[in-house]
């Protein structure tokens, strides 16, 4: 797997000697204004990217609440993009990575080798004295990209039910324990699965941790195999980021904790 990262430094300089596709991925739970976010600041040359629309299928309780998108239909959302065969990705948010990561994910597992994310996200860019454009941008001219899904592993429940390695739950440690769950039908977390929070994989700054550090912190979690699952495979494709500056891979179970808690024949646990 190729680099992960790229800071705003070194962003800028290869913006200004390359072509260089920027997708503008900003999206929260709880936070649905993420277009007029990019319409009231953004990396000039940047196309928001709907992370509902565009980088998921639609929700339900047989899939989750962010289902991986059907390849043809990823395809024509990429291409609109304008992302052509071999050329260069950054994608970026407001969150440290946290939505971008998903995009991240998508395309490398589409078969795209050269897309990595904007360490620190907008505030490092703008923290660096990078300028931001207002408003909509043109439309850009449609790519030729070709999506060729499986590039990175993916598991499904009945695989993290059974997985004999590593199973990592990348929320956050109080839905881990089930003390709170606020939007899935139930608490707790998967039987045998450990609590790595993926806010954890970031300085307070926003940027990741060094990769010696993010090794420390993933060896602590047992040997074998890795898997990753979240509230809906969002933040688990950012531990799978970190995973991956670590020199770690990793398989991403999509459907996640919004698909397994929908389903009453799967066993719940609760506490640390």
């Amino acid at each position: 797997m190729g680099a992960v990262l790229i800071s705003a430094a070194e962003l800028r300089e290869e913006l200004a000697a390359n072509k260089i596709h920027l997708l503008d991925v900003r999206w929260a739970l709880g936070d649905p204004d993420g277009p007029q976010h990019y319409l009231d600041g953004h990396i000039p040359g940047a196309v928001f990217v709907d992370l509902e629309t565009e980088l998921a299928a639609a929700p339900s309780p047989a899939r989750g609440r962010h289902p991986l998108p059907d390849p043809g239909t990823f395809e024509k959302c990429a291409r609109s993009w304008g992302l052509g065969a071999d050329e260069p990705v950054v994608v970026y948010d407001a969150t440290g990575g946290m939505a971008a990561a998903r995009a991240w994910w998508l395309l490398r597992w589409a078969g795209v080798d050269n897309v990595r994310i904007l360490d620190g996200g907008l505030p490092a860019w703008t923290a660096s004295g990078g300028e931001l454009a207002t408003g909509a941008e043109p439309d850009p001219t449609p790519g030729d990209l070709v999506v060729r899904p499986g590039a990175l592993p993916v598991i499904d429940a009945d695989a993290a039910a059974k997985w004999s390695g590593v199973l990592l739950d990348a929320r956050a440690g109080e839905r881990f324990r089930g003390e709170v769950e606020p939007v899935d039908p139930q608490a707790g977390h998967i039987p045998g699965a450990v609590s790595a929070p993926t806010a954890e994989n970031l300085y307070p700054t926003g940027h990741f941790r060094t990769a010696e550090e993010l090794c420390e912190r993933f060896a602590e979690f047992g040997d074998g195999p890795v898997a990753v699952y979240c509230g809906s495979g969002v933040t688990a494709a950012h531990e799978i980021a970190a995973l991956a500056i670590a020199g770690i891979d990793a398989a991403l179970y999509p459907g996640s904790w919004s698909q397994w808690s929908n389903d009453p024949k799967r066993p719940v646990a609760t506490g640390a």
